[in-house]
């Protein structure tokens, strides 16, 4: 059983930084997809960033283009979500989602097909 648990959420002020976690286990596929998801209040779900296994390729979504990395870490099969400058716009409930996948992210984006979601961190911008 495929299981993503997230962890760094809070709050922080205006301008400030904070690295999201997420640790995943029952994972048994050879290339995968892994990213992170953001669904503020009131608005629909959106692709923050994904990392693909095959290629080690990485989508952002223009509002945290420069601002926010993703990476991935294979030894402990955890994405993190480095998160800098951040903006009270980016306050939001933040998923890990994670799903097979062997394509690339060269020149796309997350797209909204992943199958296995953990249960969200809550990010708190204030201004």
């Amino acid at each position: 059983e495929v299981q993503l648990v997230e962890s760094g959420g809070g709050l922080v002020q205006a301008g400030g930084s904070l690295r999201l976690s997420c640790a995943a286990s029952g994972f048994t596929f050879d290339d995968f997809a892994i990213g992170w998801f953001r669904q503020a209040p009131g608005k629909e779900r959106e692709g923050v960033s994904c990392f693909a296994n095959s290629d080690g390729s990485t989508s952002y979504a223009e509002a945290v283009k420069g601002r926010f990395t993703i990476s991935y870490d294979n030894t402990q099969n955890t994405v993190y979500l480095q998160m800098n400058n951040l903006k009270p716009e980016d306050t939001a409930v933040y998923y890990c989602a994670a799903d097979l996948f062997s394509g690339s992210y060269h020149g796309r984006d997350c797209g909204n097909g992943m199958n296995y979601w953990g249960k969200g961190t809550l990010v708190t911008v204030s201004s």
